[in-house]
């Protein structure tokens, strides 16, 4: 017997091999999948061997370096971040608003569900043209199909967290005499949080890809130009090394959105409640 717990023992002391700790670590996984992609990049490029057209891997970092330094791109990242955070904002607070109306009377459910069913499958890029009609040659255009891009999904997301809440937990709030608001605050929200963190997620993709496509069509906003406007103005001069660079400036930030922001929003809320893995 003593033999076996030895044995056992050493089984959990002994560490695991090196292999086995680097297949462990997430980053490192990631950062390895995107270096092959870099990799099969080059490759493709220098077989292709046509830089007007694709450039190398090396060749658009090279780019990249140079509108950091000399371009100005972190600049006009900037400014679409910055246009972005605001519509991402407002589209936030009015799904919020929808949805606790929704689940709190029958008309809010009968007219959230028919507003999703109305304008979710709309394009929000397909209302430029009415939102520069509307508001003019400037952020508040911009801001408003964000908020279409934003709004409806990230609605749709929340109303369904919100749907699934078990009937204990209802019951439960509703024995505390928790009503309107603070019943959807402090029942609801915390229950549903995993779909509504999706919806964030996905509101947030749709938004970046919404402006970065409208800044395409729209050019400058308030006399600056973003992410778009230099991805347009390079292909339009023919540096396609500097029109991959502002894509990958585009992924980049996509890429540290999801790996710090939205990471540590689940780390310290549906992770450290066990609502997921």
């Amino acid at each position: 017997m003593s033999e076996i717990a030895e044995t056992a023992a050493d089984t959990v002391a002994r560490p695991l091999p090196l292999a086995a700790r680097l297949a462990r670590n997430t980053p490192l996984r990631r950062v390895l999948v995107l270096a092959c992609v870099a990799l099969a990049w080059e490759i493709a490029a220098r077989w292709q061997n046509n830089p007007l057209m694709f450039p190398t891997f090396a060749a658009t970092t090279a780019a990249l370096w140079e509108g950091v330094t000399r371009d100005n791109l972190l600049g006009m990242a900037w400014v679409s971040l910055a246009t972005l955070l605001k519509g991402y904002a407002v589209a936030v607070a009015l799904a919020m608003f929808a949805t606790a109306f929704a689940v709190s009377t029958r008309i809010g459910n009968d007219i959230l569900a028919t507003l999703t069913a109305m304008f979710n499958p709309l394009p929000a890029i397909a209302l430029l043209p009415l939102a520069m009609l509307w508001f003019g040659l400037g952020e508040v255009s911009l801001m408003f199909v964000l908020v279409h891009a934003v709004l409806w999904p990230l609605a749709l997301n929340t109303h369904a967290g919100f749907t699934a809440v078990s009937e204990t937990l209802r019951m439960t709030g509703r024995n505390y005499g928790l009503r309107g608001l603070r019943y959807v605050w402090l029942i609801l929200i915390p229950a549903a949080f995993p779909a509504i963190l999706s919806g964030l997620k996905v509101g947030w993709a749709f938004a970046w890809r919404t402006l970065i496509a409208a800044e395409l069509v729209f050019g400058v906003s308030s006399g600056k130009g973003g992410l778009g406007w230099f991805i347009f103005q390079n292909r339009n001069e023919l540096y396609i090394d500097k029109v991959f660079a502002g894509l990958i400036a585009v992924i980049v930030i996509g890429l540290l959105v999801e790996a710090v922001v939205f990471r540590a929003i689940a780390d310290r809320t549906v992770r450290r409640w066990g609502m997921v893995r």
